[in-house]
């Protein structure tokens, strides 16, 4: 498994995108390395629960380290591949491969107001409506897609380039994770394979294993921002309270780091989730992440001022970039959802 160290006109020597890239052009950039890393292998990530989860989520935060557009494409496929293995290990037929150098993204958000509906017509399905947060909407060469019959969620895999499908300039007008070309796409009778049963993506061990594959995205989100604050104590003589959030910000990544040992040994030691506690512990890891993150954001702010934010491009998306992903994390709806969850269960604080 290699990382992406990337090309002259893509990346620069130190594994970043150009600080002097304008919004259009940090998406082409970052369309340009999602397309190179594709066709080059860089994508195949070893699979969750095969006994080197932790290799996977490593690299996912090395690339968010690098670039959160970047990361949230790469991550996208990387889920799109692990949800197809795992259905067709699961008995499956008539999977989709995509073939060499495909790109996929999963398009999954059903928030409020938008509909996407599944009709079945003579030799297959057919998609109607607006898809809403499509990340990779004009790079992405085949995505999984959900969709309604009714009161069914399917889950389908589209081909992107088939008309029908019609990505929404101007749908994501906001600058953080403007790189990752995330847009509304609508689609008007799009040819879709479905993929598994209705119900089989939530209902699948590996969604919870996806659900830490995006908390390791925000790790590495969190690292670039503290970065920024270690690079500044190192280079000039920071007060007392810069040096008190730096140790702060150590120990919060510090933790994360070791949370996600934890799960990966706990995943790769049950990938089928017979103890049935996976949805317990990725809550847990989503939750915890949120927080450390959130936490790094507010203290290298509350310790450098404004200057980086003015004067660092780099630093500034990423601020920006995180802000955005970690509300990926439903806050307290989420927090709550964790609370109902340890009230049902025995954990291992309670005991005496």
């Amino acid at each position: 498994m290699s990382g992406g160290t990337g090309q002259v006109d893509t990346l620069s020597g130190s594994g970043e995108l150009p600080d002097h890239c304008c919004a259009a052009s940090h998406r082409r950039c970052v369309a340009q390395e999602f397309t190179r890393m594709a066709a080059c292998g860089e994508l195949d990530l070893p699979l969750p629960g095969g006994g080197r989860t932790r290799a996977r989520w490593e690299a996912l935060t090395r690339w968010a380290q690098w670039d959160l557009s970047l990361a949230r494409l790469a991550e996208g496929h990387a889920d799109a591949v692990a949800i197809l293995a795992e259905l067709d290990a699961l008995g499956v037929e008539g999977l989709p491969a995509g073939g060499d150098g495909a790109r996929w993204g999963v398009w999954a958000a059903e928030p409020p107001g938008y509909t996407l509906e599944a009709h079945r017509v003579a030799g297959g399905w057919r998609l109607v409506g607006v898809k809403p947060f499509c990340s990779g909407a004009r790079v992405c060469t085949h995505a999984l897609v959900t969709a309604r019959e009714g009161e069914l969620r399917w889950l389908f895999a589209v081909e992107v380039a088939q008309p029908g499908v019609e990505p929404l300039p101007g749908s994501w007008p906001g600058p953080g994770m403007a790189g990752s070309d995330t847009l509304d796409v609508n689609l008007d009778g799009v040819r879709a394979v479905p993929v598994g049963e209705p119900g089989a993506y939530l209902e699948r061990p590996g969604f919870q294993h996806g659900g830490i594959g995006v908390a390791a995205c925000w790790y590495g989100g969190a690292r670039a921002v503290a970065r920024t604050l270690l690079s500044a104590a190192r280079k000039w003589d920071l007060d007392p309270h810069a040096l008190a959030h730096l140790g702060a910000v150590d120990a919060r990544l510090a933790t994360v780091g070791a949370l996600l040992d934890r799960a990966a040994a706990g995943v790769d030691a049950d990938p089928l989730d017979k103890d049935g506690t996976a949805r317990l512990h990725t809550m847990r890891v989503r939750a915890a992440v949120e927080s450390a993150a959130g936490d790094v954001l507010a203290r290298v702010g509350r310790a450098l001022g404004a200057a980086p934010l003015g004067h660092d491009c780099a630093h500034a998306r990423a601020v920006a970039d995180l802000t955005v992903y970690l509300r990926q994390h439903h806050a307290e709806r989420d927090l709550a959802a964790l609370g109902k969850a340890v009230c049902a269960a025995r954990v291992d604080w309670e005991d005496m």
